[in-house]
């Protein structure tokens, strides 16, 4: 396996990324009444999944990478809830693939 040059090279960047892209299409959806709250939150938890991927690339030093990748998880499980929360309110019916989605690039 080669060595990623870049953050772009990681195939868990790369399933955020196009991830973070779904979730945008998802919440334009949304009640406009939620543009403030729900939407920006989702909008927000996932681009810092695939934000801190990118940054923790960049550190130098396993403690440092391993924070950002840790954060980059945790902005994952933020993001289940919401999903939770989004189908919950009608806002979204079918959640499992998206879950599904969010546990695969949590395994990479």
């Amino acid at each position: 396996m080669e060595k990623a040059k870049s953050f772009r090279d990681l195939s868990v960047w790369q399933k955020s990324h196009k991830f973070t892209i779904e979730v945008y299409g998802l919440t334009a959806t949304f009640p406009i009444s939620e543009r403030f709250s729900l939407v920006a939150q989702m909008r927000r938890a996932a681009v810092s999944v695939a934000a801190n991927i990118a940054e923790g690339f960049a550190k130098k030093g396993i403690k440092n990478k391993l924070n950002f990748y840790n954060i980059s998880q945790g902005s994952l499980e933020e993001l289940k809830y919401y999903f939770i929360l989004a189908r919950d309110l009608g806002f979204c019916m079918k959640i499992d693939d998206s879950i599904t989605l969010l546990n695969e690039v949590g395994k990479c």
